[in-house]
């Protein structure tokens, strides 16, 4: 049969009591934990807005190398410019410490990506190959003082890893750049800028293709402006090559805006 229900005692009451306060205690911890989360999140967007407009400040400044006769200066302001930026990317390392990353990749990978294409703009300008991920990694390293003396020192080492897709979407916005700075040069009677970054686009291009599908969607969204970029290019190029030496060097720039159309970097990417 049933056992009848005794009378609920004091102590029954009390373990109701702290039942509920546990229950209590840890949905309050909840909600202060997706606060916390929030504004971390928040943080993280201000920050990576701030990286987005000084690396484009960086890539605006870097197209002026084609109208200088010395672009050293140009190249060491860019170089400054992008050390300040490296600054942010540290502020966003400290505040993804012990986190998980992903949680909170979509806050920042649009800093990301841009800063991306302004150091493989740069380092395209100086050294006319493609800087790998490595490369961008290993200067992201940044040492932290703590306030709190530890037995190890004062020095925490805090390293932000830029991820392949972050890498491959910023190279690939890379070539819109590489796009505005072939049609610049032509305006300025450069003829061999061109044909050198026809080829480096060829580059770019293959190994895209190569990735094909595997990659991140958006890669394969931004494969097709890339074509259209190299064929342009190419386009131009051939013209350059057969009938440049007709054509008085102030009226190649309109040969090759003619053909490019002025391609914005964003054309095609939705």
């Amino acid at each position: 049969g049933y056992k009848k229900m005794g009378k609920v005692t004091k102590r029954d009451m009390k373990k109701m009591k702290n039942t509920n306060n546990h229950e209590h205690k840890a949905q309050n911890n909840f909600s202060q934990e997706l606060d916390t989360k929030h504004d971390k999140y928040e943080r993280l967007v201000k920050i990576s807005r701030d990286v987005t407009i000084e690396s484009k400040r960086t890539i605006f400044l870097l197209h002026r190398v084609t109208t200088v006769p010395d672009a050293e200066d140009i190249l060491n302001e860019a170089d400054v410019k992008l050390d300040g930026v490296r600054q942010k990317i540290g502020q966003i390392a400290e505040e993804l410490r012990g986190e998980d990353i992903y949680q909170f990749h979509r806050a920042f990978t649009p800093g990301i990506q841009e800063y991306v294409e302004a150091v493989s703009f740069l380092h395209y300008i100086r050294h006319r190959n493609l800087i790998s991920l490595e490369e961008i990694n290993a200067r992201l390293v940044f040492m932290k003082t703590e306030k709190a003396q530890t037995l190890m020192g004062t020095y925490v080492v805090l390293t932000f890893q830029v991820t392949p897709s972050d890498y491959l979407l910023g190279v690939a916005d890379l070539t819109g750049e590489l796009m505005r700075m072939c049609i610049s040069s032509v305006g300025n009677g450069d003829i061999d800028t061109p044909f050198q970054l026809s080829q480096f686009l060829r580059h770019i291009h293959d190994g895209f293709s190569y990735i094909g599908n595997t990659g991140p969607y958006e890669v394969s969204k931004k494969l097709h402006t890339l074509r259209q970029s190299l064929g342009k290019v190419e386009d131009a190029c051939y013209t350059l090559r057969v009938r440049g030496s007709e054509i008085p060097k102030h009226m190649l720039a309109d040969v090759f805006s003619s053909r490019t159309t002025l391609i914005d970097p964003e054309e095609g990417v939705v």
